[in-house]
């Protein structure tokens, strides 16, 4: 069964610079270097990200829904899946040498990041799904009514919490604000493959 979730049922991991309900959407105004890495490549680790976390139960998923609206370097915003501080995903579109870019950084102890174009995305209404069912965490996302994409299979084993909902970071700049308009939990996906 499918299930919006409010709003207020989030908590942040850091608050961002400001948040204005709209309708039934909320509009979400990142601070500047905010940023969710752990390492590899770069050598730092940045926990500053704003997301907006509820608690995930196994064999569900969780879809945001965000207007695609990036104008910076690495300006990003989709969902965010956490297990603790050293094992997360994030997955969504990013802002990526001028190109919007549809990826996901896993995160189990040091990070890693894929990106594949979509600069056809921008300006349009932009779905990310985190589905979990046995012992992984597949990514979809699409836009708007089209046909969903394959973004990431990940390992997702735990027997603690996991928690998940919408996220944005700006690590560039100020002013970044992402319109997310739904936050929903629905049933996992019912397979890898689409049946043929």
């Amino acid at each position: 069964m499918t299930h919006s979730v409010a709003w207020t049922d989030g908590r942040w991991t850091n608050e961002p610079a400001e948040v204005v309900a709209e309708g039934d959407g909320l509009r979400v105004t990142a601070r500047e270097g905010s940023d969710a890495w752990r390492l590899t490549s770069y050598g730092f680790i940045h926990s500053s990200e704003h997301a907006l976390l509820a608690t995930m139960d196994p064999e569900s998923a969780v879809e945001v829904q965000f207007r695609l609206d990036l104008a910076e370097q690495f300006d990003q915003a989709g969902i965010f899946v956490k297990v603790d501080d050293h094992s997360w995903v994030k997955a969504g579109v990013e802002l990526s040498d001028g190109e919007e870019s549809l990826g996901a950084v896993v995160t189990r102890g040091a990070s890693d990041w894929s990106l594949s174009p979509v600069p056809a995305w921008a300006g349009r209404l932009v779905t990310v799904r985190g589905s979990w069912s046995g012992n992984a965490l597949t990514i979809r996302a699409r836009v708007d009514d089209e046909p969903w994409r394959l973004v990431r299979v990940a390992p997702l084993e735990t027997s603690g919490p996991v928690t998940a909902g919408p996220f944005c970071c700006a690590p560039t700049r100020s002013g970044l604000t992402v319109h997310f308009t739904s936050w929903r939990t629905t049933p996992p996906d019912t397979g890898l493959h689409p049946s043929t």
